[in-house]
């Protein structure tokens, strides 16, 4: 079960024009999404130029990247749609841009005091950031 939609993981890439179902954003990974689309995840992503920086370098590196002309390879934009996807969630649980950035910055005891953002760079680790997520959203203990 997913409640973030596909039009806030969208709105988070900044994709034009914006996919109403999974099945057309998974469309527009496999595709390829433009490099705008991983620039704009690691904007609200974190919150300081040096932090955007590493985030990027993280996911691709500096080199690779200047190297896109215009689309992110499948890999890549994997990894963009799951950033997207963890921001979008963590904003919609705190209600706040603000309020997310920070909490995917901070370490978390939950996460082996490893920062949301550092965990989400896996699959799996985006999965327990997400869980973690829904579990304070609903008030569950953790």
């Amino acid at each position: 079960m997913q409640l973030v939609t596909p039009e806030a993981i969208a709105e988070v890439m900044a994709l034009q024009p914006v996919p109403h179902t999974l099945a057309e954003l998974e469309a527009r990974v496999r595709a390829g999404l433009p490099r705008s689309a991983l620039r704009a995840g690691v904007e609200q992503a974190a919150a300081s130029a040096e932090a955007r920086r590493a985030l990027l370098a993280q996911i691709i590196p500096e080199a690779t990247y200047k190297r896109r002309r215009e689309r992110l390879s499948p890999d890549e934009s994997e990894k963009a749609e799951r950033l997207a996807r963890v921001v979008a969630t963590a904003t919609y649980v705190w209600d706040d841009a603000d309020d997310a950035r920070q909490f995917l910055g901070a370490p978390h005891p939950l996460l082996e005091g490893r920062a949301p953002l550092q965990v989400a760079l896996t699959e799996l680790g985006a999965r327990r950031v997400e869980e973690l997520l829904w579990q304070l959203f609903y008030g569950l203990p953790v």
